[in-house]
């Protein structure tokens, strides 16, 4: 029974990851009353998940109404310009890094766009990124420490590179060519820390 229950709940999150378009946490009231009615109908057959899990979706607790949007117009690459949507208090999900002709903002399953937002939870700085830039392969763990985040000092171990782009906290650090998940790389400590904010 504790598989089928992990399961269902796998489910629900798929679903409300897909719906939500983000990885924003619920209300802590809105996440017992909708686990409350899940373990009271636990014992209910295989049959049963798919009635549970919409009705679970279709909880008056959930959001239903889509996010106010706010859009700006920015250059992504020269010569190249794109609309970037933005839904204020967002986070990513997935969460996607990629070179620099991908495009920033909330990532999503169907809105494949690199986080703009990191932040690292190991060493609690932002991650920045320099767009065409890869680290040289001498960078080692003490260069990020006594150097991030002036750019000045961490120029000395950029190498330019069309298409790249070059991601660093104070103690990781990417040089990403292509649209990359970030749980492809579950060394870095890296989470989506908000977007519009």
């Amino acid at each position: 029974m504790a598989d089928e229950l992990d399961t269902l709940l796998d489910e629900v999150e798929r679903r409300l990851c897909r719906r939500r378009g983000g990885g924003e946490e619920e209300p802590a009231a809105a996440k017992e009353g909708s686990s409350a009615k899940v373990l009271m109908r636990a014992g209910s057959s295989e049959e049963d998940l798919d009635d549970i899990i919409d009705e679970i979706c279709n909880d008056s607790s959930f959001t239903t109404t889509p996010p106010k949007l706010k859009s700006n117009s920015t250059s992504l690459t020269p010569g190249r310009n794109s609309v970037v949507v933005q839904a204020l208090g967002k986070r990513c999900c997935p969460v996607y890094l990629g070179g620099s002709l991908s495009p920033s903002g909330i990532g999503t399953n169907i809105s494949k766009r690199t986080c703009d937002q990191l932040r690292c939870t190991a060493c609690d700085f932002r991650v920045s990124l320099f767009n065409d830039y890869i680290w040289d392969q001498s960078c080692d763990y003490l260069f990020f420490r006594n150097n991030m985040p002036e750019l000045s000092k961490l120029r000395a171990k950029m190498i330019k590179k069309k298409g790249a782009r070059a991601y660093a906290c104070q103690c990781s650090w990417r040089s990403i060519d292509e649209l990359t998940d970030l749980q492809t790389e579950p060394q870095l400590r890296w989470v989506c820390g908000k977007h519009g904010q």
